[in-house]
């Protein structure tokens, strides 16, 4: 399942995932420090979603509350809401 994530609070305007059940499929970010996040999408292909937020969630950028991998985990679960 493909879904497309509208990012909150960081440089990257949206994070387009591919999901099989709860397994990372494929990702791609738009905007953002794109060799960071190119380095992050190929390192997290092929997990699941429980791997993915244990590692990432609550990642933060500077002083600000979120970071593009904490929005990754956030576009996973709605990626997964939606497809209920």
């Amino acid at each position: 399942m493909a879904y497309s994530y509208k990012t909150k609070g960081v440089c990257a305007a949206y994070i387009n995932v591919e999901m099989d059940g709860d397994i990372l499929k494929d990702v791609e970010f738009v905007g953002g420090c794109n060799g960071n996040l190119k380095g992050i999408s190929s390192l997290v292909k092929g997990m699941s979603y429980g791997q993915i937020k244990e590692k990432l969630e609550g990642t933060r950028c500077g002083f600000k509350s979120t970071s593009c991998p904490d929005q990754l985990v956030k576009a996973i679960e709605a990626a997964m809401e939606a497809d209920k």
